[in-house]
């Protein structure tokens, strides 16, 4: 019971990491808001959690639905102590492809945009309309999604990767700017996880993929849930301003 008598609010909460999140919080004594656009998964899953948790279809690239979805957690539960900016996608494409010296491809800058307005804007939206609330109670922990493809860059993600550095760098100002008021702001940075994006590939795509880190295996969500339950709880109290890598132990280049 790590969290009793905490409240947290979880983004991107219905599914994945997300939703291991929910329920390891929910597990350890919290008082749990999540959110996210899928509304039927969303939905479900609250079936299954009940009171007092509670479910919000938000978009966190939408400013204004981030604040009127915060203010209602603050005026229903009166406090909050935790902020999980877990919400993230990705469209993948290459920067640019030339053929026969013709440009044949690029990454649309509709691709580029969206994915910066949810991973990049959108954490900074949730962490703005939650500050408040925590500096006036005395304190709280923010913990953000970065991914080793922000520390490292990866094949194809220029949009993704330039959000999960931003992530890195927004953490490190709030980390200075916040901690006066005992609020404490962390990132992680998960490596390849056993998500329904990697089950869903062939049998052998996934054996080649649990090659690449040293441990010789691919994480669970629940092992990502574990970090963010740990940067959220009062174990790390110390700890604020860190990106913490939880990637099997990969290293760039191997």
């Amino acid at each position: 019971m790590r969290l009793k008598n905490k409240v947290a609010v979880i983004t991107g909460g219905a599914a994945g990491i997300g939703k291991a999140t929910v329920q390891k919080f929910v597990d350890e004594g919290a008082t749990v808001a999540f959110c996210d656009v899928n509304d039927s998964l969303g939905n479900a899953f609250m079936q299954e959690l009940g009171t007092p948790h509670s479910y919000h279809k938000v978009d966190v690239a939408d400013r204004s639905m981030v604040q009127r979805w915060i203010d209602s957690v603050a005026a229903q539960y009166g406090r909050i102590d935790i902020l999980i900016n877990n919400a993230g996608i990705t469209r993948d494409a290459v920067f640019v492809k030339v053929k026969d010296g013709q440009l044949v491809k690029q990454m649309s800058e509709e691709a580029f945009d969206l994915v910066i307005a949810v991973n990049l804007k959108g954490v900074f939206n949730c962490t703005q309309a939650v500050a408040p609330c925590m500096i006036k109670q005395g304190g709280g922990s923010i913990v953000n999604a970065s991914s080793v493809g922000g520390l490292d860059g990866n094949f194809g993600q220029t949009n993704y990767a330039a959000t999960k550095a931003g992530v890195v760098g927004m953490t490190k100002v709030w980390a200075r700017e916040l901690g006066g008021s005992n609020i404490r702001v962390n990132a992680i940075a998960p490596g390849m996880i056993l998500t329904d994006m990697i089950l869903s590939m062939p049998p052998e795509a996934q054996e080649s993929l649990k090659q690449k880190p040293p441990l010789k295996r691919i994480g669970t969500v629940d092992e990502v849930a574990n970090l963010y339950l740990f940067l959220a709880s009062d174990e790390s109290s110390y700890i604020s301003g860190e990106t913490i890598r939880i990637d099997g132990g990969m290293v760039n280049g191997t």
